[in-house]
């Protein structure tokens, strides 16, 4: 991979591009308007942040031109989630087990499982316009991308329980006092503030800056992320066979409070 590179996927007009200065790669991905994601976005995002370790990066900024960092999973269009060769957890671990430190540049929302994507992240710098949105109660099934486990991690039991339980919209300044988001700075400055941070940890000896964050993500290896994910798995299948699953996903394409009935 040389210093910018641009790779197209063949699902759904996918595209990310990769773009290195200074140490850092900025790494744009796009998946139309509201950013949704699919097994070919996922794997090509993962093959590429694999990819940066044969290049001079140090420190990866990940950042949308979509109206949102990421909408999840399409359950409304009903993009899939998985394809013939596999299913999008299938490859989340590899986004953890990635070896450089990413700031994520959320501006929109961050969804469902765009949520779990910006969690994969070490940082996350947010607008005030900015969204975080655990929606999946919402819709009639349990988390997923290791939701679990993430925001446990991050936010404490209790914070993580009350945003999974409820489902409801965390802002941009809410999301900065809670820690679920680093820094807060004006949409015209989303990108240059994450890129400054980058390279901040661009100027650290590359070698330390992987020793400290291998030993603060210790708990986020590869095996404990994919058991998150089998039991996550285990708790959305049967619930996507539900009649609640089914109007929540209806309300959620109408833009109502949906009427659950337990069944």
């Amino acid at each position: 991979m040389g210093s910018t590179d641009h790779l197209v996927s063949d699902a759904q007009e996918s595209i990310v591009d990769v773009d290195i200065r200074e140490h850092v790669a900025v790494v744009t991905f796009s998946r139309g308007r509201n950013n949704y994601f699919d097994y070919d976005l996922i794997e090509t995002l993962a093959s590429t942040l694999e990819g940066l370790r044969e290049t001079d990066a140090r420190v990866v900024v990940l950042r949308s031109t979509s109206r949102h960092f990421c909408a999840g999973a399409d359950f409304v269009g009903r993009s899939a989630d998985h394809d013939a060769r596999g299913h999008v957890y299938d490859i989340v671990p590899r986004l953890f087990a990635q070896p450089l430190p990413v700031i994520a540049a959320v501006g929109g929302g961050a969804i469902g499982g765009g949520l779990g994507l910006a969690m994969v992240a070490d940082f996350r710098v947010a607008t005030p316009s900015a969204y975080f949105l655990a929606n999946f109660t919402r819709i009639g099934v349990s988390e997923g991308f290791a939701l679990s486990l993430t925001l446990r991690r991050l936010l404490g039991p209790q914070v993580a329980a009350e945003l999974l339980y409820t489902g409801r919209r965390v802002s941009g300044e809410e999301a900065a006092a809670i820690g679920l988001a680093d820094r807060m700075v004006d949409q015209d400055n989303l990108d240059d503030a994450a890129f400054t941070l980058a390279a901040e940890i661009a100027k650290s000896a590359p070698l330390a800056v992987a020793a400290a964050r291998r030993a603060l993500r210790a708990d986020l290896t590869a095996e404990s992320v994919t058991e998150a994910l089998r039991r996550e798995r285990a708790e959305q299948k049967p619930l996507m066979a539900t009649e609640d699953f089914r109007e929540g996903v209806r309300a959620w394409r109408e833009r109502r409070t949906p009427e659950f009935r337990r069944i």
